[in-house]
């Protein structure tokens, strides 16, 4: 983790996602960014201007008093009925410097991948598309996503997991996909959309078909399901006799995808037991929350530099904590994050598994050693970054000072609304869950 990652978020450097002119031009952006001055400068410039004769020192003593009250408002709870992603409101709240938005990443603890876009792998390897891909693929997805079947998918996928999934599903152009968890079908229709010809296998304790009674669902003539009374657990699939019988012999070539809310750790092992190196988690949910053990509670530790956490209830963590939980629905505070005796890695102290249905306290020497296995069979290692900055999507849920840098960045609605997505409802950007890429393969060791 670098220097200047722990204390701001840096600007950006390509062409493409300044705003400027890029190859084609086609990512230009009209609208600017402009930050607002905090309360107390303003004050300060109405002030100067008024500094003249025997009025100075009546001036300064008025600009005092201003200061003060302006400090006081902005550690009020008061504050909360502004909208929370406001600009000014952000900056009464947590000040100019912080900008309310990502300048905590690292003051928070951090996973141990080292930016917060690329992840660690053990043989140094980076995903092959960059952020202009991901912005050209996302142009052409809105187009593809108003055409969805279930226009109401609560408690399912939302816009940005959507986008995720299917251009990964795209790029990698697998030869067999697989998804562990189903729903009403929604997955399986982004799958579908990415790659047209391509045979599915869905796991699902509840057929998608069940839900066409109550409302729109989908299923797919091209997949094959194991769900309802058919249903296999995927642990429990004999790979080796389907993927014969499909004449499928390069593992390589198939696409795993879990939406299933089990411990992560349970499915990469069985994924690499079965041989599959390419793996999509949905919920890949930070330390602290979520129904299940997942990657990034594996991946967070004391030892790396920002990892791990503080429990002291004075310190600066619990403080930056707290005032996050204020804007941000999902942030975790200091209590929800710190167990009866100080434990902080899973959610206090405890491996979550099967919808929480499973709830097992380790010890943090096993929350060790399950980083250092994962970190043995790991190549690579990308979290999907949100589609859009929250002031653009106005979405309150994920923090994002533990979150990627939005595709499209705050500021940049010229962008935002040229490719449609101001036309969404904003309901379907309250997904993100910092859904995960990862290539595996078995430890050398």
């Amino acid at each position: 983790m670098q220097e200047s990652m722990l204390s701001s978020r840096r600007s950006p450097t390509h062409p493409e996602e300044d705003g400027q002119e890029g190859g084609d031009g086609s990512f230009d952006d009209e609208s600017k960014t402009r930050k607002s001055a905090s309360f107390g400068a303003r004050a300060f410039v109405h002030t100067r201007s008024a500094l003249s004769g025997q009025c100075a020192t009546v001036s300064i003593f008025l600009f005092f008093l201003v200061s003060v009250a302006s400090l006081l408002f902005s550690r009020s709870r008061h504050v909360l009925c502004v909208s929370p992603y406001d600009p000014s409101t952000r900056t009464l709240l947590f000040g100019a410097a912080l900008d309310g938005l990502a300048s905590d990443f690292g003051s928070l603890g951090v996973p141990w991948y080292p930016t917060k876009f690329q992840g660690r792998s053990k043989q140094g390897k980076a995903v092959e598309w960059s952020r202009k891909d991901l912005l050209k693929g996302l142009e052409e997805f809105v187009k593809i996503y108003e055409t969805r079947p279930i226009k109401n998918n609560m408690y399912g996928m939302g816009f940005d997991h959507s986008f995720g999934l299917w251009f990964m599903a795209r790029w990698l152009k697998p030869d067999l996909m697989i998804e562990s968890g189903a729903f009403k079908g929604h997955s399986t229709w982004v799958l579908r959309q990415a790659m047209p010809e391509t045979w599915i296998i869905s796991l699902s304790p509840r057929h998608p078909e069940k839900y066409l009674k109550k409302g729109p669902a989908y299923v797919d003539k091209n997949c094959t399901y194991f769900a309802g009374k058919e249903f296999v657990d995927f642990g429990s699939v004999d790979w080796g006799s389907i993927l014969m019988k499909r004449g499928i012999s390069d593992l390589s070539r198939v696409l795993v995808f879990f939406d299933d809310h089990q411990n992560e750790l349970k499915r990469l092992k069985q994924a690499l037991n079965a041989g599959f190196q390419h793996l999509i988690f949905e919920d890949n949910y930070d330390t602290g929350s979520g129904d299940h053990y997942s990657l990034r509670h594996i991946c967070d530790q004391y030892y790396i530099r920002g990892g791990g956490h503080s429990c002291f209830i004075e310190s600066d963590e619990a403080r930056i904590r707290m005032k996050r939980k204020r804007f941000w629905e999902k942030a975790v505070d200091r209590d929800e994050l710190c167990g009866n005796s100080e434990e902080w890695w899973g959610v206090r102290g405890y491996m979550r598994d099967d919808f929480n249905h499973s709830n097992k306290a380790i010890s943090y020497e096993e929350h060790f050693q399950n980083s250092r296995f994962v970190e043995s069979v790991l190549d690579v290692y990308w979290e999907l970054p949100p589609v859009a900055g929250p002031s653009l999507t106005h979405q309150t849920r994920y923090d994002p000072a533990r979150a990627s840098d939005p595709i499209i960045e705050d500021g940049r609605f010229g962008l935002f609304q040229r490719f449609g997505l101001a036309k969404l409802e904003t309901s379907v950007f309250n997904g993100y869950t910092q859904m995960v890429y990862v290539q595996v393969s078995a430890s050398a060791s």
